[in-house]
């Protein structure tokens, strides 16, 4: 039943492809070979993408629809990333397609995640930008994160609060400091995306800021940052000396 159903998926994916698989089976296996032995230097964005399409079609060439998911949205992360209705319209990219895509976004998410969380994030900056990058940064709507941290600057908590519009996510500086309150977190820092790219704080984001220092202050609660990121960067309010 299983076997009988994957014949059938790997020769809708094909629809995009005409040659037989193994006309490609001998390509894939040095494609497989030069990646093993030389690691990602040895390949390019499109070798690589086809890596990743190898399982979801089976028994077609993944080249020309690799070559084509890049000419489409510019790179190997905006093709993970990239939402699947858009996806959709390219031809040959069915639901096996954008679940592998799916797998490896969430597999990268969740080994960034890794290295944030219940971890002193005052010691590992890097590794927190990173990951409210892969988190936020293809994201077509507005976020509005919190990172939650203990006396030990410890992630115990990251929660989005907030989901808007392609420009504005409500923020309700009320439920901020209530939600630290109740998991007696002592700092947060502050995250959202700009779907535009452009990661340069707005006026309304200031004023945003500056509303949850003045509320969280009298608490005991620390913000740390607001950092805003984008697919151009990132910036932070505390090196600009807005915090």
């Amino acid at each position: 039943m299983t076997s009988g159903g994957e014949q059938k998926g790997g020769e809708a994916q094909g629809g995009f492809f005409e040659a037989p698989i193994a006309s490609h089976s001998g390509h894939r296996q040095r494609l497989k070979d030069r990646f093993l032995s030389g690691g990602r230097t040895a390949i390019a964005d499109y070798e690589l993408l086809e890596l990743v399409l190898f399982n979801a079609i089976p028994q077609r060439d993944t080249k020309e629809l690799a070559k084509t998911l890049l000419k489409r949205f510019g790179s190997f992360a905006a093709v993970v990333n990239a939402p699947d209705p858009l996806l959709r319209e390219i031809k040959g990219v069915k639901d096996a397609v954008i679940t592998q895509l799916r797998l490896l976004q969430v597999a990268t998410l969740e080994l960034k995640r890794a290295e944030v969380i219940e971890k002193p994030v005052l010691s590992s900056w890097a590794a927190v930008i990173d990951y409210c990058k892969a988190a936020m940064a293809h994201e077509t709507r507005e976020q509005f994160r919190i990172l939650f941290l203990d006396k030990k600057n410890r992630v115990i908590a990251d929660e989005v609060q907030g989901q808007g519009t392609v420009d504005h996510t409500p923020v309700y500086v009320r439920e901020v400091v209530k939600r630290a309150l109740e998991l007696s977190a002592t700092a947060v820092i502050l995250v959202h995306n700009h779907p535009s790219g452009d990661p340069t704080p707005s006026r309304a984001d200031i004023d945003m800021t500056k509303q949850i220092l003045d509320a969280a202050r009298p608490l005991g609660v620390t913000v740390h940052d607001h950092i805003i990121v984008g697919r151009q960067g990132h910036v932070s309010f505390k090196s600009l000396r807005l915090i």
